[in-house]
């Protein structure tokens, strides 16, 4: 439905909501940027993408507490630079923690795996045998 104002047609607040830029969102609650995160599902399992380059495995915590997944990280980086007239020193800290609520009762949390490669953290976390679909069964009439 558009709504026209000054004879000029305009989309009404939850369009603008759904196309704002959402690059502007991707940040903490302490103005830190958080990595992207694609959650994939089928029918074995979900698997947590994490977008986190320039990062070692060594750097991750994760872990899970009442069906909540958290992963975090922590990376301070200290360059030193000397020359004969200046010595320079910079810090650089990285951190970041996102969770994740767990459907009840659908996952099989002592089968969850993580691996990174490539810049990327990819979490998988099974589903039980009782939450898969099961096949439709064609019933015999006697």
């Amino acid at each position: 439905m558009l709504v026209k104002s000054n004879g000029i047609p305009v989309m009404p607040s939850i369009f603008d909501d759904f196309f704002r830029d959402w690059s502007l969102s991707n940040f903490s609650n302490t103005n830190t940027t958080l990595p992207a995160v694609n959650i994939k599902e089928n029918d074995d399992e979900f698997k947590v993408e994490v977008a986190v380059p320039g990062m070692d495995k060594k750097d991750f915590k994760i872990n899970l507490e009442n069906n909540i997944l958290t992963i975090s990280s922590e990376k301070e980086i200290e360059n030193e630079e000397k020359n004969d007239k200046y010595t320079r020193k910079e810090y650089s800290y990285q951190s970041f923690e996102r969770s994740f609520n767990l459907p009840k009762n659908v996952v099989n949390s002592e089968k969850i795996t993580a691996s990174y490669k490539n810049g990327e953290l990819i979490i998988t976390v099974p589903k039980r045998e009782e939450a898969k679909p099961v096949p439709a069964k064609l019933i015999e009439i006697k």
